[in-house]
């Protein structure tokens, strides 16, 4: 497949001081485990559907909901929207999603990402 999504080493590099340390087992390649995450989520897709490339789906779906829960991922979203700099541009999205009345229990169960 020419449409997989493959971080360069210089998006590994400016990431990887936010992962956690690996304790005993040493970690599935990191590369490719955090660009599965993101074909999947770019293209909506479930994590059974993510291609063999990035390996496992299982190993995918638990690094990222491990990560997210730990917030690993709203660190790194921070620290890069920090050396952005001001933008030039705002953008307003108009777009909504209904959510179901059991949403709301999700944050009671520490299973939505900090705000």
């Amino acid at each position: 497949m020419s449409d997989l999504i493959w971080l360069s080493e210089a998006q590994m590099r400016r990431i990887e001081p936010y992962f956690p340390l690996s304790h005993g087992i040493p970690r599935v390649d990191d590369r490719r485990i955090i660009s599965g995450i993101i074909f999947v989520i770019r293209n909506g897709l479930r994590w059974r559907d993510a291609p063999a490339e990035y390996g496992p789906p299982k190993t995918i779906y638990n690094r990222f909901i491990r990560w997210s829960r730990m917030g690993v991922f709203n660190r790194i979203f921070a620290a890069l929207a920090a050396k952005g700099g001001k933008p030039d541009q705002l953008m307003i999205d108009a777009t909504h999603l209904k959510a179901h009345r059991t949403a709301a229990s999700l944050l009671k169960k520490g299973l939505f990402p900090d705000v």
